[in-house]
């Protein structure tokens, strides 16, 4: 075999381990939301439980997301693929054993680790191995890859729980895992970036922060919004993520510079993409519940009737592409995160006890459609927004920002459907499930508003041809930057 021939095959390896492992981590943060209300049958626990079950994963895979990536580039990516590879597969068999729901808690928080360290050097294990000119397919590859396990992990959770048990959700990780391990240690190159340098304190400081707002607005229904354990965790927490910003202003190479904010478009997309992951994260985690709770779907028909919201990016992707190059990434990105916002209005104005699903289908569409028209232009408005130099960094804090975002929003939300309502009926789910898809909706309208302070396409061609190159180059991972 000659080498260009080498070449093609240890590429070809390289996208299916990559893809494989990608649609893993992406499939776990949706898989598990239609397994709840099994869950809870199962192992017991309450509203609060259920959260940290999502939000367990959600945190450490934020909060660690750049950290796994400088551990790579420092010890080496493919090394530190294994091991997080090795961290997430035991995890989900854990996850799988759990006897209760506190233990079932701790393994999704360990599997959020495996996630964080696997997740982003599979894109720079892929990149390495394929060569330029097709580099862009590869992507897209990937990307629909983890497209489909985001659209997919409502029905797959479903279909699991309803014809075998909730734990095979997570069995289904180890046997893929195991069969990757081998062959990553012996297809993939080893890469390093020499002078890679880790944010121990930032790292520190945003995973202290994150967890005491978390922690606090979790049990604030429970144990009082005045209580000494929720208002020392709620300032404890504000206080841990401003020293946090202050690191990133002053630290010589911190993990997320607070610098790049200073830039409109940066901001603009980053905050923007964090408030939509909060609004559509919450609804997402009530509303697979209302369908079998309240209306009494089956999970696998729960994430069938999830599919026109989750699996709608899939089919209007390629479309929303098209427009953002004819009109530019602000106005697409506006108009699908005022469509989310509309969907979910909808929503909240038909949740009933009795609700139809014919009722429920404009809101499903709508959100849906609105969602593919965020995802198609975001990844090339945060990476042309940046140097070349930075669009790692840049990458890494708009997928950290979201699963932030996410997992804020489960909390936020939910905190709201405990103090209007409850589990102990039908009307009551419902009581509180539409003032919080209210929220929801406002939350992801104000994301709309923040989109318009990206500049607009004569105002970014302006910027020089760094950022104009920027974009160019990063085309391909627009199919890329879907929920992971």
């Amino acid at each position: 075999m000659n080498q260009q021939a080498k070449g093609r095959a240890g590429a070809a390896w390289a996208l299916v381990i990559t893809s494989v492992a990608g649609f893993m981590a992406a499939l776990d943060n949706l898989v598990v939301t239609t397994a709840l209300p099994s869950i809870r049958e199962s192992l017991g626990g309450e509203m609060e439980e259920l959260e940290w079950t999502v939000n367990a994963y959600t945190l450490t895979f934020a909060v660690l997301l750049m950290f796994g990536a400088a551990l790579g580039d420092r010890f080496g990516r493919r090394r530190l693929f294994l091991a997080g590879l090795t961290v997430f597969t035991g995890a989900s068999a854990a996850a799988a054993l759990s006897p209760g729901i506190g233990e079932l808690i701790a393994f999704r928080a360990v599997q959020g680790v495996g996630a964080a360290i696997m997740m982003p050097l599979t894109l720079t294990l892929l990149t390495a191995a394929v060569e330029p000119a097709r580099r862009g397919a590869a992507l897209g590859v990937f990307g629909a890859a983890t497209g489909l396990a985001v659209a997919g992990g409502p029905l797959i959770g479903g279909s699991l729980t309803e014809h075998i048990s909730w734990q095979w959700i997570f069995w289904l990780n180890v046997p893929i895992g195991l069969l990757l391990l081998p062959l990553a240690r012996f297809r993939l190159a080893e890469s390093y970036a020499p002078g890679a340098r880790l944010d121990v304190p930032g790292t520190l400081l945003v995973s202290g922060g994150l967890f005491g707002i978390v922690y606090g607005l979790v049990n604030a229904n429970t144990d009082g919004w005045t209580s000494p354990t929720v208002l020392t965790s709620l300032i404890a927490g504000t206080a841990l993520l401003g020293a946090f910003v202050r690191h990133g202003f002053r630290s010589r190479k911190p993990m997320l510079p607070m610098r790049l904010f200073r830039d409109r478009a940066f901001f603009g997309i980053n905050i923007a993409s964090m408030l939509m992951y909060l609004g559509m994260f919450g609804a997402i985690f009530l509303l697979s519940q209302y369908f079998q709770s309240v209306l009494g779907y089956s999970p696998t028909e729960a994430g069938l009737r999830m599919l026109p919201w989750t699996g709608m990016p899939m089919i209007v992707a390629p479309i929303a592409g098209v427009l953002s190059d004819r009109f530019g990434g602000r106005p697409v990105v506006v108009t699908g995160l005022a469509l989310q916002a509309v969907g979910l209005t909808l929503f909240a104005l038909v949740v009933a006890p009795d609700a139809s699903y014919v009722s429920q289908l404009p809101g499903l569409i709508i959100g849906g459609v609105g969602m593919a028209l965020y995802f198609a232009p975001a990844a090339s408005l945060v990476m042309s927004s940046v140097r070349p130099g930075d669009q790692g960094i840049a990458s890494g804090a708009n997928n950290a920002l979201r699963e932030v975002g996410g997992a804020l929003g489960v909390a936020v939300l939910t905190t709201v459907f405990a103090a209007q309502g409850g589990l102990e009926s039908a009307r009551s789910f419902t009581d509180g499930t539409v003032p919080a898809l209210w929220i929801g909706s406002g939350v992801v309208a104000l994301a709309a508003l923040v989109a318009l302070l990206i500049p607009g396409r004569r105002a970014a061609g302006t910027q020089g041809p760094a950022a104009v190159s920027a974009g160019t180059a990063t085309r391909a991972e627009e199919s890329v930057s879907v929920p992971a």
